[in-house]
C-alpha cells in the first residue's frame, strides 16, 4: 500500500464529501493532525480504521487505497427457473405427467454475471438486486458464491418472494413459461449505494421489467434515467439491456434512459420499437440499413459511446464517438449441436461487456460476443454452456460465419 496515493485519495474524497479535516477527524475520534499527516503521505491509517474511513467517504476499501475502479457490477432482474419437463402440454382440464424437474438461474443479473465469471475468474464482479429470504433466493446467492461473485449488495424483501418462473418444457424443445415478478418489482435506486460501488461499468437490465425503475420522473423522464445519471456522476460507465414485451411503451420507457447511457445493448426487435423500422428483410436476413438507422437514432438520443444490436444472424456496433459502424455475422453452427437458445442474449451481452472492459476493438468485441452466445446454444439452460475466454476464442475460429448477402 502506498501512503502517498492513499493520502491523495482521502483528501480528494473528503473534499468531494464536503468534510473539513477536522470534521473527518471528529467522525473517526482522532486528531485533525492525523488526517493531515495521511493526506500529505507521511502517515497511514491503522488497518482497523480503513473500513470506517471508506464507509464515511462512501467508497470501497479498495478504491480508498488505490483510487482505481475495477470490475463490472450487474444490477436488475433476478429469477430462479424451475424447469419441468412434461410429456406434452395438456388441453384445458387434462393432466400431463412431469418426467423431470431441474432448477436453474435466470434473468439478467444471474445469467450475465455468471457468464462473465466463467469467462474470466479474475474479473471482479458485483451483483445488485432484490430477492426474498427464501429457498429460491438462497439458491441464487449460492450460485453467485460458487463463481466468486460478490453478492453482499443484494437486498432482501420482507413482502415478496424471490422472483421465479415455472418453465414447462416439452420433448420438442417448446417451452411455456409462468413467471412471478416477486421481489424484482420492489427493486429501486434506494437499494443501491452508488458511492460504495468500485466498478468500471454498471450494467442494468432489464428495462421494461423493473417496475420501480420504469416509473415516470418529472425531470428525467423515468426513474431509470435519473439513476443512470447519478451513476455517471459517480464516475462509473453505464450499460443497459431491455426485455422484449408485447405490451410495454418502448419509446416512453427506453428513450429517456439513452441520454445517460454509455453502452446500449439490445436485440433487433427491442431496438426497432424505438424507430418502427423493420429490422428484417423479406428474405429473413437482417435489414442492415434499417438497423444502422435505428442505431444512429439511439445515438442521437444521447448514448455516449456504443450502441450494440444483436440478432440471430449478426451483431452490430455503432461507435458514437467515431461514427464507425461494424457488422459481424454469427457463426455457422451445425444444427445437430444446438440444444436451446435460453440465455443467448445475456451471453452476447456478457461478451460485449467483457470486450469493452478489456478494450477490444469493435470487430473483435462482436466476434467474441457471438462466440460467447454460441456457447449457450450447446446447452439446454442459460449458463452451463459458457466456457473460459481461451476456449471461447478457440470456438470462434472453429466455424465459418454466415453469409448475409
Amino acid at each position: 500500500m502506498d501512503a502517498k496515493i492513499t493520502g491523495e485519495n482521502i483528501a480528494r474524497l473528503r473534499k468531494k464529501a464536503g468534510f473539513t479535516q477536522a470534521a473527518l477527524a471528529q467522525k473517526l475520534n482522532i486528531s485533525d493532525k492525523a488526517v493531515s499527516r495521511w493526506e500529505n503521505g507521511i502517515g497511514f491509517p491503522e488497518i482497523t480504521q480503513i473500513p470506517r474511513i471508506a464507509s464515511i467517504l462512501g467508497v470501497t476499501t479498495d478504491y480508498l487505497l488505490t483510487g482505481e475502479r475495477k470490475g463490472i457490477a450487474v444490477a436488475g432482474h433476478f429469477t430462479t427457473d424451475i424447469v419441468k419437463t412434461i410429456e406434452q402440454f395438456p388441453e384445458v382440464g387434462m393432466l400431463a405427467n412431469i418426467v423431470d424437474v431441474t432448477r436453474a438461474v435466470g434473468g439478467c443479473v444471474p445469467n450475465t454475471s455468471i457468464d462473465l465469471a466463467k469467462m474470466d475468474r479474475t474479473l471482479p464482479l458485483t451483483v445488485l438486486g432484490k430477492i426474498g429470504d427464501d429457498d429460491y433466493g438462497r439458491f441464487l446467492t449460492t450460485q453467485f458464491s460458487r463463481y466468486g461473485i460478490n453478492c453482499d449488495k443484494i437486498t432482501y424483501s420482507t413482502k415478496n418472494p424471490t422472483s421465479f418462473s415455472d418453465v414447462m418444457s416439452q420433448p420438442t424443445g417448446d417451452r411455456t413459461v409462468f413467471h412471478a415478478r416477486g421481489a424484482n418489482k420492489e427493486f429501486s435506486p434506494d437499494d443501491i449505494d452508488i458511492k460504495s460501488l468500485n466498478a468500471v461499468i454498471l450494467h442494468i437490465g432489464y428495462i421494461l421489467l423493473l417496475d420501480e425503475f420504469d416509473k415516470p420522473d418529472d425531470e428525467y423522464g423515468t426513474v431509470m434515467a435519473r439513476f443512470l445519471h447519478e451513476v455517471q456522476l459517480a464516475g462509473i460507465k453505464t450499460s443497459i439491456d431491455v426485455v422484449s414485451s408485447n405490451t410495454a411503451d418502448y419509446k416512453a420507457t427506453i428513450i429517456p434512459a439513452l441520454k445517460y447511457t454509455d453502452y446500449a445493448i439490445m436485440n433487433e426487435i427491442e431496438s426497432s420499437m424505438l424507430t418502427d423500422l423493420n429490422p428484417v428483410r423479406e428474405d429473413g436476413n437482417p435489414h442492415i440499413e434499417n438497423i444502422k438507422k435505428t442505431m444512429e437514432y439511439m445515438a442521437s438520443c444521447g448514448v455516449r459511446e456504443k450502441v450494440i444490436i444483436h440478432c440471430k444472424k449478426a451483431g452490430f456496433c455503432l461507435d458514437v464517438k467515431t461514427n464507425t459502424f461494424t457488422c459481424v455475422p454469427s457463426l455457422k453452427l451445425p444444427k445437430e449441436l444446438i440444444k436451446g437458445s435460453v440465455g443467448a442474449g445475456d451471453a452476447y451481452c456478457a461478451g460485449c461487456l467483457y470486450g469493452i472492459y478489456n478494450d477490444y476493438d469493435d470487430k473483435h468485441m462482436l466476434e467474441y460476443a457471438s462466440a460467447a452466445a454460441a456457447c449457450t446454444l450447446f446447452s439446454e439452460n442459460s449458463i452451463d454452456g459458457m466456457l473460459p475466454k481461451e476456449q471461447i476464442e478457440k470456438l470462434e475460429k472453429q466455424y465459418d460465419r454466415l453469409d448475409l448477402t
